[in-house]
Formats: C-alpha cells, sequence, structure tokens
C-alpha cells in the first residue's frame, strides 16, 4: 500500500485523525519517529563550477524522495536552465503512476547564467518524499532557500566598466548603458557559416543579433588535413574600440562577411574543412569564452554550411559534416519540394482541412467556373501563406533565432488559438452554426464560408495545420532552402505550396477529372456532418500537444475558451432574428471567450523533470559524447508531441518490439531528444545536421564514425540496416 500524501494545510488536521484512530486501532503508527524532513533529506549545493551548481541529498535509511516532484526555481538575476537528475528506481504508484524514486543519495546539476551585477546565486529548491515503513506517510513538499557566492570565474567573466564598448563615440558605448538582457547560447549569440563562391574563394560570414559584437583580432582560421592550402583572409573594415583587456580592436556588429582566399592548388579537393575560433561580447554584458567551430565546404557547388561547435561532436573524422552528404540544387530542390507538398494531402495533418475543400469542390460540381474559382482562390491563399511562412523563418533564422519546419507550434497561444478555430469549423460542418458576412473576419468564419475568401482562408488554414507534417521529399528541400539565399529559399517554399494545391488546381482545370467527381445532392449535407468529426478530433490532439507544453492549467484554460467559443457561437445562431442586445450580449460572450487565452499566454513552462520511458535515454550533448566515447551505437530520434510525422514513425516502427529487439541485438542505445517546446540544445542538433526540423534520426556508428541521417518517413527495413550497420 502507497503512504498517505498529506497537502500543507491537511497535515496536522490528519495528524489529529491519526491520533483520534490510534484508540480503536489495534496497530496504531507512531509517528514521533519520523524524522524533520530536514533530517531526512538532507541538501547541499556546491557553486564552486562557473555556470552549475550541484546539488547532493544524503537520504536517511527507510526514506525516499520522488524524481518527479523535484522543482527549481531562479532567484533575481539568475536563469536557469534544465536539470540534470539522474535515473532513479522506476515502479508504479497506486495514485501517481508511472514514477521514479531515489534512496541512500542523490547527486545532481543544475546550469545557470547570470545577468551582470549578479554577486549572489540565489535560487529555490522543491522536493517530496515519504517514509516506506510503518508508520507510512509523505511529507508535504518541502522548499529550501539557497544564497551561494559566485566563483570569481564567473563573476570575472562579466565585464568590468570599460570592458564593453565605452571606447567608441569618444569613450561612450553604442548602448549607452550596461544591458540587463540575459545573455544568448553561443550558438545563438554567434551563428557561423561558409561557401565556396569558386575553389579559390570562400566567403565566411558571422551573424548577431542586435547588441552582441566579434572580435576580429582574436579570430583565428585553419584548414584542416590539407597540409599544400592556405588560407588568406581579407578583413573589412570594422569599428574602432579601445578594449581595457585587449587594448586597441577592430569590432563588428550584427554581420560581418570576410572573403577568404584559398593559397595553392586545390586540384582534385571537392571539399574544405575549416575551423574557426573566434571570440565575442553581449554589448555591456557577457563576454564569451574562445569558440571553436568546424565547417566543411563544398567546393563545387557553393552551397552555404552551417559551422558546429567542435566540442559537441569532437568524433566526428576529417571532412565530415555531420549532416547529409548530398545537398540538392535548386532544381533538385523545386522537384523535391513539389513532390513533398503532392504528398502533404495525405498527411494525416493535412487531412481535416481538406475535407472543407473537398465538401466546397463536390458542391461546385456541375459549373466549371465555379471549381475553377475554388482553385485559385484556394491555391493563392496556400501560396501566400508558405511565402510568409518561409520568409518569416529565413528572416528570424538569420537574426540567430533557431527556427525551423512547424516550430510556430512551439508557442502555446497558437496551439489553444488554433483548437478553438478547429471546434469552430467543425461546428460549423456540424449545423450548430452558418457563418455569414458579419462575423466573416474570423479565421473560422472565413474557412467556413463559401466564394473567394473562404477559399483562400481555407488555404491558409491548410498551410497552418500542415506545419506539423513532414512527407517525403520535403527534408531535403526544406534543408537547401533554409541554407541558400533569400530568393532561391522562397521558390522552394513557393514550389511546396504548388504541390499542396495541385489536386485541386487539376480538379479545377481539368474537365475530364472535374466529371469523375459525383454529382451534388442531399448525400451532401451528411457528408459534411461526418467531416466534422475529424475536425474535433483535430482540436483535441492540439489541447494534448498544449498538455505537454504547459501542463494541466493550460489545457484547462483552452477548455473554458472552447466553450465559451461554443456558447459564442450557439448564441450568435439563435440572436439572428432579435434585436441588438442579443448581439451585444455575442460580442460580449466572443470578449469572454479571449480572457482564457490571454491568461494562457502567460502560463509557464512546468519545471517538474519530465520522465524518460523505460529504455529510452534522454538526450544531452554530453552523455552521446559518453556513449560515443564508450563504442556504443546510438539510435538518436529528435521529436516533439505536435510533429504528426514523428508520431507516425514511432506508432509503425520506433514503439515495437521488433525495435527493441534490434536495440538489444545491435546494443545500441535509443536516446530521444523532445522539441515540443523550445530547447536551444536539440535547436542546436538540429542545425548540426542542416535540419529544417523534426523529425530527424541519427544513427551513429560503434566504431566513432559520422552519422548516419536517416528518412524523416522511417520504415522498419531502413532501421534495421542502419543499426545492423551501425553494430558492425
Amino acid at each position: 500500500m502507497r503512504p498517505l500524501l498529506i497537502g500543507r494545510k491537511a497535515f496536522p488536521l490528519m495528524m489529529w485523525l491519526m491520533l483520534l484512530l490510534g484508540a480503536s486501532v489495534a496497530h496504531a503508527q507512531d509517528v514521533s519517529s519520523l524524522l524533520d524532513v530536514t533530517d531526512a533529506y538532507k541538501l547541499s549545493a556546491d557553486a564552486s563550477t562557473p555556470g552549475v551548481v550541484k546539488l547532493h541529498w544524503t537520504i536517511a535509511q527507510d526514506y525516499y524522495l520522488y524524481r518527479g516532484r523535484m522543482k527549481f526555481k531562479a532567484g533575481d538575476g539568475v536563469t536557469l536552465g534544465q536539470a540534470h537528475l539522474p535515473d532513479g528506481e522506476k515502479h508504479h504508484d497506486e495514485y501517481l503512476g508511472d514514477v521514479e524514486t531515489y534512496h541512500h543519495n542523490i547527486d545532481a546539476t543544475l546550469p545557470y547564467s547570470v545577468t551582470p551585477g549578479t554577486q549572489r546565486l540565489k535560487l529555490s529548491v522543491q522536493y517530496q518524499g515519504c517514509h516506506e515503513v510503518d508508520p507510512k506517510i509523505c511529507y508535504p513538499p518541502h522548499t529550501e532557500s539557497l544564497d551561494l557566492p559566485l566563483p570569481a570565474s564567473a563573476t570575472s567573466a562579466i565585464p568590468a566598466p570599460g570592458h564593453g564598448l565605452d571606447g567608441i563615440l569618444g569613450g561612450r558605448s553604442s548602448s549607452m548603458a550596461r544591458t540587463d538582457t540575459a545573455p544568448l547560447p553561443a550558438e545563438q549569440a554567434f551563428r557561423f557559416e561558409a561557401l565556396a563562391q569558386n575553389p579559390h574563394q570562400l566567403l565566411l560570414r558571422w551573424t548577431m543579433p542586435k547588441g552582441y559584437y566579434l572580435y576580429r583580432d582574436q579570430t583565428s582560421l585553419t584548414l584542416k588535413d590539407v597540409a599544400v592550402l592556405g588560407l588568406k583572409p581579407a578583413w573589412p573594415a570594422g569599428t574602432k574600440h579601445h578594449d581595457s583587456h585587449y587594448g586597441d580592436v577592430i569590432v563588428y556588429f550584427d554581420q560581418v562577411e570576410l572573403p577568404v582566399a584559398v593559397t595553392g592548388d586545390p586540384g582534385d579537393y571537392k571539399q574544405l574543412k575549416i575551423e574557426a575560433s573566434f571570440q565575442g561580447c553581449q554589448d555591456g554584458g557577457l563576454c564569451y569564452p574562445l569558440m571553436t567551430r568546424a565547417v566543411t565546404v563544398d567546393l563545387g557547388n557553393g552551397l552555404a554550411s552551417t559551422g558546429q561547435t567542435v566540442a559537441t561532436a569532437p568524433e566526428m573524422p576529417p571532412g565530415s559534416t555531420g549532416g547529409n552528404a548530398s545537398t540538392p540544387g535548386l532544381l533538385a530542390a523545386l522537384l523535391l519540394a513539389l513532390g513533398g507538398g503532392l504528398v502533404l494531402n495525405l498527411m494525416p495533418c493535412v487531412l481535416p482541412v481538406l475535407s472543407i475543400k473537398a465538401v466546397n469542390v463536390l458542391e461546385s460540381g456541375e459549373s466549371r467556373s465555379t471549381a475553377r474559382r475554388h482553385a485559385l482562390f484556394y491555391s493563392a491563399g496556400v501560396l501566400v501563406s508558405f511565402a510568409a511562412l518561409g520568409m518569416s523563418i529565413l528572416a528570424l533564422r538569420s537574426a540567430g533565432h533557431a527556427l525551423g519546419w512547424g516550430t510556430q507550434l512551439q508557442q502555446p497561444l497558437l496551439v489553444g488559438v488554433l483548437a478553438c478555430v478547429m471546434l469552430a469549423v467543425g461546428l460549423s460542418m456540424s449545423g450548430v452554426v452558418q457563418f455569414g458576412t458579419s462575423l466573416g473576419n474570423t479565421g473560422a468564419g472565413l474557412a467556413s464560408r463559401s466564394g473567394p475568401a473562404g477559399d483562400f482562408f481555407t488555404g491558409v488554414l491548410a498551410v497552418v495545420v500542415a506545419s506539423p507534417c513532414t512527407a517525403p521529399f520535403m527534408g531535403s528541400a526544406l534543408a537547401y532552402a533554409f541554407a541558400a539565399p533569400m530568393l532561391a529559399a522562397l521558390l522552394v517554399f513557393l514550389a511546396l505550396g504548388v504541390g499542396l494545391a495541385l489536386p485541386f488546381l487539376l480538379i479545377g482545370f481539368v474537365p475530364a477529372l472535374a466529371r469523375l467527381l459525383p454529382r451534388p445532392g442531399r448525400w451532401m449535407e451528411t457528408l459534411k456532418e461526418v467531416l466534422a468529426f475529424p475536425m474535433y478530433l483535430t482540436a483535441v490532439w492540439l489541447v494534448w500537444v498544449l498538455a505537454n507544453q504547459r501542463g494541466a492549467d493550460a489545457v484547462g484554460l483552452v477548455l473554458v475558451a472552447m466553450v465559451l467559443l461554443a456558447m459564442t457561437l450557439w448564441w450568435f445562431e439563435r440572436s439572428r432574428s432579435h434585436g441588438g442586445l442579443s448581439k451585444i450580449l455575442v460580442a460580449l460572450l466572443a470578449l469572454a471567450t479571449l480572457a482564457p487565452l490571454y491568461l494562457l499566454a502567460q502560463v509557464q513552462r512546468p519545471t517538474t523533470a519530465a520522465a524518460t520511458a523505460t529504455g529510452v535515454v534522454a538526450y544531452s550533448p554530453a552523455k552521446l559524447a559518453e556513449l560515443r566515447k564508450a563504442g556504443t551505437p546510438v539510435f538518436v530520434d529528435m521529436t516533439a508531441d505536435w510533429c504528426v510525422t514523428c508520431k507516425a514513425n514511432e506508432h509503425t516502427v520506433l514503439d515495437t518490439g521488433a525495435f527493441h529487439a534490434l536495440l538489444k541485438q545491435t546494443g545500441a542505445v535509443y536516446m530521444k531528444g523532445d522539441w515540443t517546446d523550445v530547447d536551444p540544445t536539440i535547436s542546436a542538433f538540429l542545425q548540426q545536421y542542416h535540419s529544417p526540423g523534426v523529425p530527424l534520426y541519427v544513427v551513429f556508428p560503434r566504431n566513432g564514425g559520422a552519422g548516419n541521417q536517416l528518412s524523416t518517413v522511417l520504415t522498419s527495413s531502413m532501421v534495421e540496416q542502419a543499426l545492423t550497420e551501425a553494430a558492425r
């Protein structure tokens, strides 16, 4: 039997009840022998290592702690990363389900960063545990506040006055003040890439967000494994600065492009591997340690290669980018994008919205002009949306933000709004409400209306819900788009749109295909009502995604919003024949629907460590390096709860008994990274393999060679072949 869980306020009451029951119970439990919570679980902390606080619990005999009940909260000036907790002892709890517990002792690490001027490391640690023998009882959650001195090297990493840009413009910093913004991870603060303009001329590019700068004289370039060639950079003019540490230096803001001549005869060399070591700072804030990134430049196709941190994957052999070995050219990328967009019509994420379009097409069965109008305006909505989505992603990535295909669904507010839109469209198709011009400005109304506006916004909605899916051929095309110039990238996104819209374009403009459609009739109304249920299921799926992003509080808020939305639509339909007062009530209900969505945007990500499925290792660069050093084959799976392709692969291949038997047979470790929410560590891994998003599957061989990147759509035979080769 599980020990009784006692809340903070209920604890004294339960103690009294235990005493009262003691007179009538033959074997009353004696709680006087219980230790105080701080004696049962002795917590100590060590902050001597810069950037990491080490936590240690000494757990008394017959006591245990819950892994999933640990929470960490930062104090003023402190930003905490993801806690690294060891795996606990797994068992099934009668009330909490599958849990992990700790006995005897725990060692955990908690990464952190501090804002300039912070002198103390302040944080709070919450934990909960139980006594597992008589008297079986659980303590309420206990919180300890830590106030630790920062190590000297951590505080010295923050520039002293005069170390920032005080020497610019006559001794005045360009920001005119010290920054209070927490520094970005190095991969986001300094994006490095390279391309070959011809075999004798390279172009290196550093891109920094606003407020960051790069030192020219702290930058060095090394050509790896090619002794007969050299590199001769031609630095552009920069900003003069007197630095109290380095003296008179040149720095660069925003972006710097560095032409580099290749000296010597490249001969038959197809690729060159370059290591760039450089250093930069946040203006008025943190100065980063020396960074080293490696790129492999293809001398033949001139494609850009994104620099990867050498420390992340030191085991890669010379000449390997760690990503796709072959990146398509523009024509191949356009053909792949066209095919990927066409296949996207068959993916489960797009099918619910296509049901709306199918109804519109069938209803226009006898009119060729109406069918063409449907096709054109729907295609326009698709193409405009793909163009806007592509330009937004590329612009934000060039500014240092780690965005990719489908990452808009990392935003809980957007997920909640989409769930409401799907519910509204479903209610419309079920006949609960019929949208007219008075509600024509809402996404659901526009998608449900007939006419150009309805067709256009159905195309918009199709693109929005298509983003959780990655169809075959799309991965290579998007990888090219994310590395290509803006115009070529935009063409790739438009080709995706043409592929998605192509079936409806063919139906609208090829009479022979249109004649194959069934004629409209009374059966259409039944079909429309049946097709409403995929919309409801899509709304349910989005709520499930939200639960994994922000927990039960977020789910409660979005459910309240959906109920209020349903009430708004119900009363809207009833108010058609009523006066102005009824319409005012509709407006008030609509405003009430927005309130829980506003609160949803404020919900923070739960800090409780997520449980990892049995037999699955949570991704971390350090753990991957450790396994590779030990000669263990590793299957890395980068996934997200909003990625429908990921879930399909898990259902058909990765969550099967055959896959786990294959892991055991080959001695491989299954490592999974969850990108449901924003995670810079996983973003860096995706960039390392030039992946536009998830899913990403990489198999690392036993011998320490480069990882083998698999297709985004898995088959059992593909995975078996990759793991068998990796185990050799």
